[in-house]
């Protein structure tokens, strides 16, 4: 069994404190792949003590685990400085999972398209635990400096436009699972907020097409997005488009964007059925 504090900070992974009671769970393959989903875009080299932080395990089985995955090519040792980077098998399963993504290259003429209109940054998102990923980026010249996300950035998903569009876009029991790793790891009093976010986005697709986050993830930037079906039996990804609040006011994304942004969904929806 996990301890507590593993289980605090084994939740930001996104694996809900039920699936410790199921007998299929593996754990041990669990806690090897919560380590490697230690690793962010801007990291450099991690140690183990440093992994055991993230992981919230015990330093002597994050050290059996970097020996394990160094040895099947997942990580790297670095012998002069005594950490650990991704290794090349990590790269052979991004890859093969890009691979898939068709939809990354039907979305990006249409993305930059928009976000020259827009002024904003336009991006192709996917999910991955309580985080969405950026696979897929566009800006216009006017944010290539404001907004500094690209491809492999993450952001929350209880509090964005795009992990909320996500949430709308899943069956009711698979949101209730994400929604209950989001409470195990929520800041004290934040949980309302989180809570009364996600269900103003079940009437905001409704009623607008699109969810939204103005100041709510970052105080400054206003996003807004909608979520987008990639085909080869994938899970739903989301189109986003946000900016800085002062030239991406909510009233500029709701009337100008919001259709623009609708229709690129539409258009990319039927250019992935073509292609399938």
């Amino acid at each position: 069994m996990v301890s507590g504090a593993s289980r605090r900070s084994g939740s930001a992974i996104g694996r809900p404190g039920a699936v410790k009671a199921d007998r299929h769970f593996v754990e041990a393959l669990a806690r090897g792949l919560e380590l490697l989903a230690c690793f962010r875009q801007k990291d450099g080299l991690l140690g183990n003590q440093e992994l055991a932080r993230r992981c919230g395990l015990a330093k002597s089985t994050v050290s059996r685990l970097t020996y394990t995955l160094t040895k099947l090519g997942y990580l790297t040792h670095v012998e002069e400085a005594g950490k650990y980077a991704l290794g090349s098998s990590t790269l052979s399963l991004a890859s093969a999972m890009l691979g898939r993504l068709d939809i990354r290259k039907l979305a990006r003429p249409l993305m930059q398209e928009l976000a020259e209109f827009s002024r904003c940054l336009v991006s192709l998102c996917s999910r991955d635990r309580l985080s969405m990923v950026y696979v897929e980026v566009a800006r216009s010249s006017e944010t290539a400096v404001t907004l500094s996300l690209d491809t492999g950035s993450r952001i929350q998903i209880a509090s964005t436009a795009s992990g909320r569009a996500y949430l709308t876009a899943i069956p009711e029991r698979q949101r209730n699972e994400i929604l209950e790793g989001i409470q195990e790891v929520a800041e004290a009093g934040r949980w309302p907020a989180v809570q009364r976010g996600v269900a103003k986005a079940l009437v905001d697709i409704r009623t607008l097409g699109v969810c939204c986050s103005f100041g709510e993830w970052q105080k400054e930037i206003n996003a807004i997005a909608v979520p987008v079906r990639p085909g080869n039996n994938l899970p739903p990804m989301v189109i986003n488009c946000g900016g800085p609040a002062y030239s991406a006011s909510p009233e500029f994304l709701l009337d100008e964007v919001r259709p623009r942004l609708i229709a690129l969904a539409n258009s990319l929806e039927k250019s992935v059925g073509t292609a399938d």
